[in-house]
């Protein structure tokens, strides 16, 4: 019987997660083709994960093995819907999934949201950590003040990389241009605002807990937008909520210690507007409401704002306010999730039926939530419907093989990046760090990428 020819369209960790899961099956003899529109692979591990967070990078040791596979192929700086239409891969696999994440960034819906000095989280994210899109960012870090709107782990370390010394990032694998900019910063102080209040902070303990860890930074807490330490209704709060507020009350019961950068995190604040300074040309002004909670109907709590709008000054606004998903012509787009349109995994069109064949996974499959382990469950999730629609005859075979396949791309992509030409940029970004001690020195733009990955190996 012919092999199940399977494309994943984004090799990010769902993808990865995605592709391994199908290349261990025992009763069926799969052929992976991963596609992604960059010439390196790993998606947010390498363009998302904060820099001095190194450990959870360490996940794309799994990938490696996986690319080992004699069924995988890597068909990198591919853009589907360019280089190739989604038409033709429904075409060419007897399956495709879709993993292409959800990397567009929301802005707050309030006036003076596009003044220049406004960055969605993943504008910024993508900045510091040498995104090929972003790397001609515009961040001006010559102001003293920053506002981060949100309560999330991305908003966290946003603010986190904005006071952290320069000398400790050097030691990491941020790009270069953003380790220029954050010597020259004059930024000293970073607020922090979340709509709700602390125990619906969706950051993660360890996330607040390493702020009161940075040497030369002071964090400011309200012990006032604390809830009180009570044992037995702390007990019955979900265990991420019962943490996050042990580490919010040890912050508010400290002293400021005078400290030359700081942060300052609120709770029960939303950004109502955005003002610009006299030449109309910036941000200069963030106008703040405060809230209250207000328990609804169905037993849900909301923020509703009190009249209380207070004005600060402000140079510089990250929106962390979530992330959304890029439709691909002929892939159903669900506009307001911001994800493809699908059920139990599967595609499914406007009328609401299952496109054969068509498959997602991770957050173009759910939205933007959860960590990486929760995207490998997924993936799991994802390969197991798959499986079980081949077996119940669901899917079309396609007539094309592995080889025509490559032999189209190869034609169409003159500077196609396969997996060895990976593990060659890898080597040069490493070969780079050596001698400054660092991990690797990330290249960011594709022309370089492609330039390392087509020289011949030393």
């Amino acid at each position: 019987m012919k092999p199940l020819r399977v494309a994943i369209v984004g090799s990010g960790p769902s993808g990865f997660f995605a592709a391994g899961n199908l290349l261990e099956q025992d009763d069926i003899e799969v052929q992976v083709d991963v596609f992604d529109r960059l010439p390196t692979p790993f998606g947010l591990i390498r363009y998302g994960v904060a820099p001095d967070h190194p450990a959870i990078k360490s996940v794309t040791k799994i990938f490696d093995r996986t690319a080992q596979h004699e069924g995988f192929r890597y068909f990198g700086n591919v853009e589907v819907a360019t280089d190739v239409q989604a038409s033709e891969l429904a075409q060419w696999y007897d399956a495709v999934i879709y993993a292409i994440g959800a990397s567009g960034g929301r802005r707050l819906e309030v006036d003076g949201a596009w003044l220049p000095g406004n960055h969605p989280s993943s504008d910024f994210v993508g900045w510091y950590n040498g995104h090929p899109d972003r790397r001609e960012l515009d961040v001006d870090l010559g102001v003293e003040r920053a506002v981060v709107i949100g309560n999330g782990n991305v908003a966290l370390d946003a603010a986190r990389i904005l006071v952290t010394d320069p000398a400790k990032l050097s030691d990491t694998d941020m790009a270069d241009h953003a380790l220029a900019a954050l010597r020259n910063s004059s930024v000293r102080e970073v607020v922090v605002l979340g709509r709700r209040g602390a125990e619906q902070a969706a950051f993660t303990p360890a996330e607040v807990a390493e702020l009161g860890k940075l040497p030369g930074v002071d964090v400011i807490v309200d012990p006032a937008d604390v809830p009180a330490e009570d044992k037995e209704r702390d007990k019955a709060r979900p265990p991420v909520e019962r943490n996050n507020l042990k580490q919010l009350r040890r912050l508010a019961a400290l002293e400021p210690g005078g400290a030359d950068r700081r942060i300052v995190l609120k709770f029960l604040r939303s950004v109502v507007g955005i003002g610009a300074g006299e030449d109309g040309a910036s941000v200069a002004t963030v106008s703040v409401a405060r809230n209250e909670l207000v328990e609804g109907t169905d037993g849900t709590v909301e923020a509703q704002p009190t009249g209380a709008v207070t004005e600060h000054e402000a140079g510089l606004v990250i929106h962390a306010v979530g992330y959304h998903g890029t439709p691909i012509p002929g892939i159903p787009f669900d506009t307001e999730r911001g994800v493809f349109s699908n059920a139990d995994s599967r595609i499914v069109g406007y009328d609401g039926e299952p496109l054969v064949g068509h498959y997602v996974v991770g957050w173009i499959k759910r939205g933007p939530s959860g960590v990486i382990p929760t995207n490998r469950d997924c993936a799991r999730d994802t390969v197991s419907v798959l499986l079980a629609d081949v077996a119940a005859g669901r899917i079309e075979r396609s007539s094309y093989d592995a080889a025509q396949v490559e032999r189209l791309i190869v034609d169409r992509v003159p500077d196609l990046v396969e997996y060895d030409g990976w593990m060659a940029i890898d080597a040069h970004e490493t070969a780079l760090a050596e001698e400054h001690g660092r991990p690797r020195v990330k290249l960011t733009s594709v022309d370089a990428m492609v330039d390392a990955a087509q020289r011949p190996s030393e």
